[in-house]
């Protein structure tokens, strides 16, 4: 049984496996008559007015699955036709309100937006309202609340406003591609550009490793997911589907760990350059930081550098939780050593796609990385691994002062101190998702127990410190 957390997430699923099917068979171009029909079967429509704006909303949802509009850079993009302009009130009263003597929203209010009527309850001028939120902080009955759609506010960038339709458009110039707006609209109105048709075509070329070799690098928050198999099951899979090996992206976070810590240790603050919505978030909001970014290239582009350094023909895939990292792989330092990125919701696409039967295969091991490589995936990891790698350097003279910054709000929180050189820490652990990784928009599930999953996963390593997983990849 596949475990989604939402029917979006099911539908999403639906139409990947669908689009990865029609790839595998070399029938795309039957796609977007056939996958619609199928899906949205009637007739009587399930999620929409009619069946017609059912199959037209698959439609969209198939041209995002097949890379989307080549003409935006972005990875995530809104269906129009999918978005339901949800209505917007900003700031306002709920019948909660008491009409309280105390008038302490109208006290902490200094732009004199709220009034009461002849029955002393509260009301907004919406004209002088700013939404700064102090009325609803102060109000002992919460009866103020902001009313804003799912996805602006999910959005922390504030990358996402309303168009003159009031539907939903995306500020380039301010995404992160993070993917939480994707995770978050309940009509599933934004979806993050899919390359699972290039997967399959790199699975195709291959022709069972005789052209090339196929790698799978896979991110250690893979423990948390497909609660449904063994994860033995799903690394043997990812070999059936015609992948030449699988390697953990968390071998390429303990050669990442090492080289960092050198780097810290050398320049005296740092901020991490692991999560690309993080990094991307300095850019794009904090540039006077940007030459504390770390110089290391990502786990995913580090341990694909290292793939290709030793067989150049190589072709290699990242499977992770992460939509940033789709815009990741546009980076020229990236391009080169990794040459297409799915999600988890993908690589369940592309097994199912196969109907490939999972009790039926023997159980894979991956037995790449360290304990602390595979704690990248959750927050406070990398802080972890990087003051082990110190440990293990034998430099007891420095001390390593991390900040954890779980979600992008912590990060701006702790780049504004960084930016006014008001921040005691020397090093930023910066997490665009809150959880880390195990909480990316690519994820099956979100839950709690997935923090607790991949520290298990990560105690079942067979190398205990960083330099004994490393030490056979260097020189």
């Amino acid at each position: 049984m596949r475990k989604f957390d939402t029917k979006v997430q099911h539908l999403k699923y639906r139409v990947l496996r669908e689009v990865a099917r029609s790839a595998f068979q070399d029938d795309l171009h039957h796609a977007f008559h056939n996958i619609p029909q199928k899906i949205v079967e009637g007739p009587k429509a399930t999620m929409r007015c009619c069946i017609y704006k059912e199959r037209a909303i698959v439609g969209e949802r198939i041209n995002v699955a097949m890379g989307g509009n080549p003409d935006n850079p972005n990875v995530i993009e809104v269906l129009d036709i999918a978005c339901d302009k949800c209505p917007v009130g900003g700031f306002e009263v709920s019948d909660a309100c008491r009409g309280c003597i105390a008038h302490r929203c109208e006290d902490v209010c200094k732009l004199g937006a709220i009034s009461f009527d002849a029955h002393q309850k509260a009301h907004i001028d919406k004209e002088k309202c700013v939404e700064c939120g102090k009325c609803a902080s102060v109000c002992p009955f919460s009866a103020i609340a902001n009313n804003k759609r799912p996805c602006q506010n999910s959005c922390k960038v504030k990358a996402i406003s309303m168009d003159e339709e009031k539907k939903a458009i995306i500020d380039n110039k301010k995404c992160i591609s993070c993917g939480a707006c994707v995770y978050q609209c309940p009509f599933g109105a934004i979806m993050d550009k899919s390359y699972i048709v290039d997967v399959v075509n790199l699975i195709k070329g291959s022709e069972d490793t005789h052209q090339y070799k196929l790698y799978a690098v896979v991110a250690p928050s893979i423990a948390s997911q497909f609660r449904y198999a063994n994860l033995g099951q799903i690394i043997s899979a990812i070999k059936e589907l015609g992948f030449y090996s699988v390697v953990e992206a968390a071998l390429g976070a303990d050669m990442v760990a090492d080289s960092e810590a050198e780097e810290l240790m050398e320049k005296g603050f740092l901020t991490s350059s692991c999560c690309p919505a993080f990094v991307d978030y300095i850019h794009k909001q904090f540039p006077q930081l940007t030459e504390h970014i770390s110089h290391n290239l990502s786990p995913m582009a580090v341990i694909s550098k290292y793939i290709k350094s030793t067989d150049p023909t190589s072709k290699v895939v990242f499977i992770g939780p992460c939509t940033a990292k789709k815009m990741e792989l546009q980076r020229p330092e990236v391009a080169p050593y990794v040459d297409s990125v799915i999600t988890f919701e993908e690589l369940q696409a592309l097994i199912d796609s196969k109907d490939i039967d999972l009790d039926a295969l023997p159980l894979g091991t991956l037995d790449n990385a360290s304990y602390y490589g595979r704690i990248f995936a959750r927050s406070g990891g990398l802080s972890e691994a990087v003051a082990e790698a110190i440990k293990e350097k034998g430099r007891d003279d420095f001390i390593l002062n991390p900040i954890v910054c779980d979600g992008i709000e912590a990060c701006k929180t702790a780049l504004l101190k960084a930016s006014r050189k008001a921040l005691p820490n020397n090093f930023i652990e910066g997490m665009a998702c809150v959880g880390g990784c195990i909480g990316g928009a690519g994820c099956l599930t979100h839950g709690d127990r997935n923090k607790n999953e991949v520290d298990s996963y990560g105690k079942e390593a067979l190398e205990k410190t960083i330099q004994s997983a490393i030490a056979p990849y260097t020189d």
